[in-house]
């Protein structure tokens, strides 16, 4: 799934929002300790830090996103806001991403090149620092409610630029986002097969397996874009994630206290998946008809697997 996407889609409707993206891109964020217990001989991890700078600047930059999604559960996109609104909700400020975005520059200039990626991060901070800019005008607008003293005549004006910026801000932030995907997916393959050929099967080569398999669960969740999925395809990922949590959990119980605090959560995100599977199961892979409220807690439990994945094995035993 691209994008950072938070979904709700209901029987009667389906409303894309932008924070998926921020579980599946904290994913991203590949940990040295995984690099660092391998034989590896350095040559990764300047990749690892490419991917790292652009992860961190996605991550952060997901605030515009989130303030387009709030602005436009009360504005009418084509014609702008007018003053009659029954609710002015305003926009919320971007968070300020200087920093990483002279971190992601950096990287774009650094080897490895990688040039499809690079090229796509550059148009993706392009885009980003046309719209930031008026979201954050605008926003303080909406907060001191000027609106009320000049007829929304800033918002309209606002709301010009808003209109011109977001949807190639939100085709920047897509494309990256697919390119991003992309890449780690070849990288955690790799660094899969390193930390198996080190010190083979044992906790942390059990977590990164667990991880790359949800993300594959994850990537192909129904959204706005396609909200019928191939649950062919569905189920067949979703059978490759229970065989890795059921590796896991075997040797949990074989290595008691492996996993620290992650180590229930796997099996939780497969029990949700799985109810999520009986209903759309019912509808033809169609959310729009069953199973999109699901979507919410799916991401959550996600989300929190990839927080907890960090220092699960940092008191393993094994």
């Amino acid at each position: 799934m691209a994008l950072s996407k938070i979904m709700k889609i209901r029987n009667d409707s389906m409303k894309f929002t932008m924070r998926l993206l921020w579980g599946v891109l904290l994913s991203f964020m590949l940990s040295f300790q995984a690099l660092a217990q391998t034989d590896n001989d350095g040559s990764d991890e300047a990749a690892i830090n490419k991917m790292n700078a652009y992860v961190g600047l996605m991550n952060r930059a997901i605030r515009a996103s989130d303030s387009l999604e709030r602005y436009d559960s009360w504005v009418d996109m084509k014609k702008g806001p007018t003053g009659k609104e029954r609710v002015i909700y305003g926009l919320y400020a971007p968070y300020d991403v200087r920093e990483e975005i002279a971190a992601a520059k950096e990287a774009i200039a650094s080897d490895p090149k990688m040039p499809t990626l690079d090229a796509a991060m550059q148009h993706f901070i392009e885009t980003y620092e046309n719209l930031a800019p008026v979201l954050d005008k605008a926003s303080k607008y909406y907060d001191r409610s000027d609106y009320k003293s000049d007829k929304m005549q800033g918002g309209k004006d606002f709301h010009v630029k808003i209109a011109e910026y977001a949807p190639l801000f939100g085709e920047a932030r897509k494309e990256a986002d697919r390119l991003l995907t992309e890449e780690k997916k070849v990288m955690d393959q790799a660094l899969l097969d390193a930390i198996e050929k080190s010190e083979g099967k044992k906790a942390l080569w059990h977590v990164r397996n667990v991880m790359i398999k949800a993300q594959s669960v994850v990537d192909i969740l129904p959204d706005a874009d396609k909200p019928v999925i191939d649950m062919q395809k569905f189920d067949t990922v979703l059978k490759d994630y229970a065989g890795a949590v059921r590796q896991m959990d075997d040797y949990a119980s074989e290595h008691p206290n492996s996993f620290h605090v992650f180590e229930s959560s796997p099996g939780s995100l497969l029990s949700k998946l799985r109810d999520f599977q009986e209903k759309l199961q019912k509808t033809k892979g169609d959310a729009r008809k069953g199973g999109g409220d699901d979507l919410q807690w799916i991401v959550q439990e996600y989300n929190m697997m990839v927080t907890t994945s960090e220092s699960a094995t940092e008191f393993a035993n094994d």
